[in-house]
């Protein structure tokens, strides 16, 4: 499967559930509800894998969706202690569409998300490094505390006098969720390379299975109904699948325009893709 290129129209089912939502919510007359802002990583390895994440039939947003390890930005993520290297916030800014601001806050999340969900650390100890273990006992304890909401992502690098490399992330795209979901987000996908020497594992209570991925055997099984991909998962995983390059994929995008499915006719979704 290719990537699916600017300008063209994507369509996509309503199952059941959430053709109900739709109709509930125009019946209802009800307001959009404030999306969240959240970050997401596709972490990849040579030779064409990502590490992925099922997430648990627990979860309130897309339950047993396979999906990249990522989440909602916290308030901790506004901490000013960050030690930061790479792209300032204002040239992610630009990539994003947004004020710096947020678009610190946004990077920040997303290097919280993929330690805290996978323990994989996008950090060094200056710009020219990237930490190589992360497995211990020690940094068990710090994703804890972040998960907890008992620390930030400034005070567990501060404690080991590292930096957030943000230069290992690129920008991929830019989903919100449709205005009639009750739980909508305003994502940000980034995509990395495994740092030499770090392993990601599953040790998330919002996943019941994790593991490296072929995207396009991932795409197929999604066709085939043999796993729960959404549409922006399938659009990432397609343009990984496509990519000439890891490095090339890596590296990300100018800018990220937004996209958001909007409701065509009865029970199909559809957006002109940017």
């Amino acid at each position: 499967m290719g990537a699916w290129r600017s300008g063209e129209m994507l369509e996509v089912p309503m199952d059941e559930a959430l053709a109900r939502t739709h109709e509930a919510y125009r019946a209802g007359g009800a307001v959009p509800a404030v999306p969240r802002l959240a970050a997401t990583v596709m972490l990849v390895r040579r030779p064409c894998e990502v590490f992925m994440l099922r997430r648990a039939s627990t979860m309130a947003f897309v339950p047993e969706a396979v999906v990249f390890p990522g989440g909602s930005v916290d308030p901790r993520d506004a901490d000013e202690r960050l030690p930061w290297t790479g792209p300032q916030p204002s040239v992610w800014a630009q990539r994003m569409g947004t004020d710096a601001q947020t678009a610190q806050l946004v990077v920040t999340a997303a290097a919280r998300e993929v330690f805290e969900e996978c323990g994989v650390l996008l950090a060094g100890e200056d710009n020219r490094c990237a930490l190589a273990d992360v497995s211990g006992p020690m940094w068990a304890e710090e994703r804890q505390c972040l998960v907890e909401h008992r620390t930030s992502l400034a005070e567990v690098l501060a404690r080991h006098g590292l930096v957030l490399r943000t230069d290992l992330l690129g920008l991929r795209s830019h989903w919100l969720t449709p205005e009639f979901e009750p739980r909508r987000y305003d994502t940000y996908f980034f995509a990395a390379c495994l740092p030499a020497g770090q392993m990601p594992d599953s040790c998330t209570t919002e996943a019941n299975g994790a593991g490296w991925a072929d995207p396009r055997q991932m795409l197929e099984r999604g066709a085939e109904g043999a796993l729960r991909l959404v549409p922006p998962t399938s659009y990432n995983l397609a343009h990984l699948a496509s990519s000439s390059s890891l490095d090339a994929f890596v590296q990300g995008v100018g800018r990220a325009q937004r996209i958001m499915l909007e409701p065509l006719v009865r029970e199909v979704l559809s957006c002109l893709l940017p």
